[in-house]
């Protein structure tokens, strides 16, 4: 017991250490990333910022990462394929990390058509295949897994990156064991391992150790598995991975806990949740709940044992990690078998088995089939009892680990015990003795302690070490800031002086520019409000008002009441939109086509409906909230009405179409009238068509000054042979209200 507080007390010192040397540097880092992303303009420059903070909150707060990776996704959309792919990966690897393997298989298929568009990217394609291969090697199929590795491996092989290639080893590894290949498993592993050792990131090289460990442990060699696991940990400590010293640390309490050594296990779990607790990773931390619980089961600590595993569901159900909710149901299952509360033992293990199905875990449903015929064994039920032990046999010869057959070999000799097939039960029985080795399980677990208890002397040891190193490193920095304070004092009067002039400089330097900037400004307005006055006058045409007058007194003369008052109320209700809209800046399409409707429709009833009109504009406008320069549209259809002559033509026409292309708002005017050709000879029509586009030109010229964009106008023949017809093209920056420069 002391020798065992004593680690305690040098593991839980090294945590503290490890948790408060980071915390400072963490807090300091992470405010950087949000300051430099609050303070970017440039959209994509605004997004890669976003990025990186995303990355800085995937090692260090994986709660953070899942909470922004939404607005990654959807920012993301306004960019690049490469652009867009990268945060769909990223999503796709906090899936990952979260357990949600369903979400992060279906965004890993989802990425597939980025390999024809991304072919040039080395990167792009590695990621692609890499991950298809897991996901494939997860669904049992191999062959098609070990495609997709090959290629990766390939691609990093052609790179010389020897941090894919370890990563790609890994899973080749992982695929041979699942497929029960030891020999080719572990062949593949160490090929990780030496590739993984050509470089610095310590942290590449404890996944690969990693990757041995869970092949030896997968072959019931536990002893190679712990001291390669023991090797992954102290790989991850050197390079401050939390993320793993969390993973590992539960993974060797596995280990403690499958000889008995209750509590090295505990203290690893406890560890292990301390440490996903520091960068709110809820899954391994719910993971670490589901330890606790399996250890409080072998204590016989049953009410702790279903608290624990009832936390850790509650924070597997918001990851939607399904195996992990598998694994947790399983052992609430075996909890209330050894209460004899069998109807919860069967609902547990029947959700455990849904969970399971799933997501295609043959090996986890093998374990689940054995403790669902324990359970009915236990209730005397024996046909149901070997129905699913054999069940469980079955699917252990085919995939997962084989070296578990043994325990429902001995279950299945107790049946035919207790129904008294004595031949059966001694035939079952001879094939659990051939199958375990007592002896060499017994010398693995005493192996195990010994290594268990020299890691801890290691660790121990580096814990002197680096309390050493910083007590001397502290020692230096006072001695080097002493140095400097006291060169620092005979700088400091002259650095004075020089801060002061400088400080004198910009102000001046300020004054001056605001100054220039103010001057700039109120011309800028002048400009406006001169440009304001023209649309206005230009809109309040006095030979428009003047006809439409007439045309209003000609209906009065003929008694002509219902057209007299319709155009009456159009040409008020016109005025009033003009008077009203004319000085702002921008106003809504909603009301740009009110306004362009009021007036069409008033020409066209003043000519006796001798041409039609149409206006469209694209759904996208309204939902977005499009808003327009107010009246930018009218002169160009006074024109093709006035000085089109659209009255003389048969079949005259006029169309406006607003649409969005490109973040830009594309306005099309076209008439069939008699074109500019045909117009010409009117001296004074071409007066107020140069007018109309003096006036329009400008006010694109200013919008562009103003919001740094590029409208222009565009004016053509729209049938070019006959040269009839004109066709206006307006090009203006996309703007939403509220949002004017978007």
């Amino acid at each position: 017991m002391h020798k065992l507080s004593i680690q305690k007390f040098f593991q839980f010192l090294l945590v503290i250490l490890i948790t408060s040397a980071s915390s400072y540097a963490q807090q300091s880092r992470e405010g950087q990333l949000i300051q430099s992303y609050q303070a970017e303009q440039n959209k994509k420059k605004k997004f890669s910022r976003l990025m990186a903070l995303g990355e800085y909150y995937k090692i260090n707060n994986i709660n953070k990462a899942d909470s922004i990776r939404h607005i990654i996704l959807k920012e993301s959309r306004n960019f690049e394929d490469s652009i867009r792919f990268n945060a769909l990966f990223f999503s796709a690897e906090i899936s990952e990390k979260n357990g949600n393997l369903e979400e992060y298989f279906r965004t890993i298929v989802s990425c597939q058509p980025f390999l024809n568009k991304l072919i040039s990217s080395d990167d792009v394609q590695f990621k692609i295949y890499r991950h298809l291969g897991y996901y494939h090697s997860s669904m049992q199929e191999i062959e098609t897994a070990d495609f997709y590795l090959r290629m990766a491996e390939k691609i990093a092989r052609k790179i010389k990156d020897n941090k894919k290639l370890s990563e790609s080893y890994a899973y080749l590894s992982r695929n041979f064991m699942v497929s029960n290949e030891k020999d080719s498993a572990l062949y593949y592993s160490n090929k990780a391992i030496r590739s993984a050792r050509r470089i610095k990131d310590k942290s590449v090289l404890s996944k690969a150790f990693n990757t041995q460990a869970e092949v030896y442990s997968f072959f019931g060699q536990i002893e190679l598995s712990v001291a390669k696991n023991q090797i992954s940990l102290q790989m991850a400590e050197e390079a401050n991975n939390v993320h793993l010293m969390a993973q590992f640390n539960r993974e060797l309490g596995k280990s403690q806990e499958l000889i008995l050594n209750l509590d090295a296990a505990e203290d690893y779990f406890r560890t292990s949740l301390s440490f996903a607790k520091q960068i709110q990773d809820r899954r391994q931390m719910a993971l670490a709940y589901t330890s606790l619980a399996e250890v409080q089961l072998d204590r016989a600590q049953y009410s702790q044992a279903i608290k624990n595993a009832n936390l850790s569901i509650k924070l597997l159900t918001e990851l939607h990690d399904l195996n992990g909710l598998g694994e947790t149901h399983n052992i609430l299952g075996m909890v209330y078998n050894e209460q004899d509360i069998y109807n919860l033992a069967s609902s547990n293990f029947n959700q455990a088995l849904v969970y399971y199905e799933s997501t295609s875990n043959k090996e986890k449903i093998a374990g689940v089939y054995h403790n669902v015929g324990t359970v009915f064994k236990e209730q005397g039920k024996y046909k149901n009892a070997l129905n699913y032990l054999n069940r469980s046999i079955e699917i252990r010869e085919q995939y997962g680990a084989q070296n578990q057959i043994y325990h429902t070999y001995r279950t299945i000799a107790d049946v035919y015990k207790d129904i008294n097939n004595t031949e059966k039960s001694l035939e079952y029985m001879e094939l659990y003795l051939n199958y375990l080795d007592s002896n060499t399980t017994l010398q693995s677990a005493t192996k195990i302690a010994e290594l268990n208890e020299s890691y801890r002397s290691e660790q121990r040891e580096r814990l002197i070490n680096s309390q050493a190193d910083s007590i001397q490193r502290q020692q230096q920095e006072r001695t080097l800031t002493a140095t400097k304070l006291e060169n620092s004092q005979l700088r400091n009067n002259f650095q004075m002086y020089i801060i002061v002039a400088f400080l004198i400089i910009i102000v001046l330097a300020g004054i001056i520019i605001f100054y220039r900037w103010n001057q700039t400004k109120i011309k800028q307005q002048q400009r406006e409000a001169e440009m304001s006055q023209t649309l206005l006058r230009t809109q309040m045409n006095p030979h428009f008002v003047f006809n439409a007058m007439s045309v209003i007194q000609s209906y009065i003369y003929e008694h002509d009441t219902v057209n007299s008052s319709k155009f009456l109320v159009n040409f008020s209700r016109l005025m009033r939109l003009i008077l009203e809209n004319s000085p702002k800046e921008y106003i809504s399409i909603n009301t740009e086509i009110e306004i362009l409707q009021k007036y069409l429709e008033m020409q066209k009833l003043r000519f006796e409906d001798r041409f039609e009109f149409d206006i469209i504009a694209s759904d996208e406008l309204f939902d977005e909230s499009a808003i327009i320069p107010p009246m930018i549209t009218q002169p160009f259809i006074e024109n093709a009405i006035e000085h089109g002559q659209l009255h003389t033509i048969d079949g005259g026409f006029i169309s406006v179409e607003f649409s969005k292309q490109d973040d830009m708002l594309i306005i099309s005017i076209i008439d069939n009238g008699i074109g500019r050709k045909g117009s010409r000879a009117n001296k004074k029509s071409s007066a107020h068509k140069s007018m109309a586009m003096d006036i329009t030109s400008q006010r694109i010229e200013n919008l562009n000054k103003k919001y740094k964009t590029g409208g222009s106008l565009l004016v053509e023949d729209y049938n070019k042979e006959l040269e009839t017809g004109t066709k206006v093209l307006i090009s203006l920056p996309y703007a939403i209200e509220n949002n004017p420069t978007t």
